[in-house]
């Protein structure tokens, strides 16, 4: 006789672990955050990680870079490769020439995203070499260790992040519509029980 309300209850613990459980499965499935900075010579580092969390994206991200400088020349757009430093960071596929650029990074893959920031791109000056004797005749003009600073202080701070928000709660939405069907299934069974015992009876 104990038989219904226990397989009811078993019915709705399991429609609970459902609706819990269908949040955390999705957790790595919204909105991204790039995070755009300079990395002191010629090139930007992209680090990608989920907004809401900030866990980072081991997915493929498919994303390009394009920018201007302060002269008016323009670079790219060119595609970001995924950088041996780490799974969520990303380089551009090219270099940026020397100067000062406003990049914009635009991402559609595993979700949309864009960032944009101010860079100082420059190329660092090899150490100098010990140098012989100059040709008889030939003019000498060699600098004497004075390399190029990298512009690694001047490096941009991440930008502000322009993120074309995906949907999150579509997950919860069907979580809700099960939980829903499963509350109206095991009504359904509670009645049907009562009016087999009243039957009985």
């Amino acid at each position: 006789m104990n038989k219904a309300p226990a397989y009811v209850l078993t019915v709705l613990l399991a429609g609970l672990m459902l609706v819990l459980g269908a949040p955390a499965a999705s957790a790595h499935g919204g909105p991204i955050k790039l995070e755009v900075t300079g990395d002191g010579a010629d090139n930007v580092n992209v680090l990608v990680t989920y907004k809401k969390d900030g866990h980072p994206v081991t997915e493929i991200v498919e994303a390009t870079l394009k920018a201007t400088s302060a002269d008016g020349r323009s670079f790219g757009p060119v595609p970001l490769r995924s950088a041996p430093e780490g799974q969520n960071l990303y380089h551009s596929a090219e270099p940026l020439p020397s100067g000062e650029w406003r990049v914009t990074v635009t991402a559609t893959e595993p979700a949309k995203a864009k960032a944009t920031v101010k860079v100082k791109a420059g190329v660092v000056a090899a150490s100098p070499v010990a140098a012989t004797a100059p040709a008889t005749g030939q003019p000498t003009s060699q600098a004497t260790g004075q390399a190029t600073a990298p512009a690694r202080d001047q490096a941009a701070a991440p930008a502000t992040v322009m993120d074309d928000q995906g949907a999150m709660g579509t997950p919860l939405k069907i979580g809700i519509i099960v939980l829903v069907a499963l509350v109206a299934l095991a009504a359904w069974i509670a009645l049907a029980w009562r009016h087999r015992m009243g039957v009985r009876r």
